[in-house]
């Protein structure tokens, strides 16, 4: 005698609509960004809240892994500032800023290639293997990819700022060798000359420095600020290098903003597709920029 089977119908299981809706439109949105950026490369500079706070930092790690599933090669240069004068405390070596920059000395040097090389650089390769990614740790050391002159200030002594850098030259070939593996390069800002000394060099000098090398399709710059803002605290977007002149010259960008907004126009005329400077303490910042309409920052672009 066989069991009699159930035919009684089920009740299909309650579906939220909306929800799927919202999915659906969302990955339509997506699609014509993720065929435009298919294959390119785009350099992220990753720096303040969205590297301190643990939230944003697991979803800062997830959109570049994101990204690399869907085809798209980042790279990713990072910050560690606040990271550097924490463990300068800890040591007792005190340090002085001149004109905003932090005046290094061989001492403080030594911390700085600990701390960007080391602890933050491994951080951030070890969250991104974590979620996924196959990141690799680098500094500008490695395979001569950053080389430095020192940085002189105007009006003060030649050695005034210490190993201090500016960009001289960038060898990529060790990057594209490592996306040719599908690995996610991830730079520490020291470079080096011809000497072997080390320099500490701004975060943003080098995104843009890369990005321009690389030719890369965009450069994002992480920041905690939600762009360049009119007088009005307005978002500005979709600005160019005549419209930044004019903002400049009548003190809209003004202060920190200034060499944020130089690095980019840097990498514009250097053929870098455009720049957006967006803010990271957004979640999800990275993937709301490249694949809504919408994006969270100011857009530059040429003229």
């Amino acid at each position: 005698m066989t069991e009699s089977k159930d035919t009684k119908a089920k009740t299909p299981p309650s579906v939220d609509l909306q929800a799927a809706r919202d999915t659906a439109r969302v990955l339509n949105e997506a699609l014509p960004y993720l065929k435009r950026y298919a294959g390119q490369t785009i350099v992220i500079k990753y720096g303040g809240n969205a590297m301190t706070d643990e939230h944003l930092k697991r979803c800062f790690a997830q959109n570049i892994v994101t990204l690399k599933h869907v085809g798209i090669n980042p790279v990713i240069v990072h910050g560690g500032g606040p990271q550097i004068a924490r463990m300068l405390d800890r040591l007792n070596i005190s340090s002085e800023f001149l004109d905003g920059m932090r005046v290094t000395d061989s001492a403080t040097m030594e911390v700085v290639e600990m701390v960007l090389g080391g602890v933050v650089n491994k951080s951030i390769v070890s969250l991104l293997n974590q979620v996924g990614g196959k990141a690799v740790g680098l500094t500008g050391k490695d395979a001569d990819l950053i080389l430095a002159n020192p940085l002189h200030l105007p009006g003060r002594e030649k050695d005034a700022l210490g190993f201090v850098g500016q960009v001289n030259e960038i060898n990529t070939g060790v990057v594209r060798k490592l996306q040719e593996q599908n690995f996610i390069p991830v730079i520490a800002p020291i470079g080096t000359d011809t000497n072997g000394s080390s320099y500490n060099i701004n975060a943003d000098l080098v995104a843009s420095a890369v990005a321009s090398k690389l030719k890369a399709a965009r450069l994002l710059l992480l920041t905690n600020t939600p762009g360049i803002l009119d007088k009005q605290g307005a978002l500005l977007t979709g600005i160019t290098p005549t419209q930044i002149a004019a903002l400049i010259a009548d003190g809209t960008i003004q202060g920190g903003m200034l060499p944020k907004v130089q690095c980019a126009l840097d990498a514009v005329a250097a053929g870098v597709g455009s720049v957006q400077i967006i803010d990271g303490r957004v979640e999800h910042a990275v993937l709301l920029e490249l694949f809504t309409d919408q994006g969270v920052g100011t857009l530059i672009k040429a003229d």
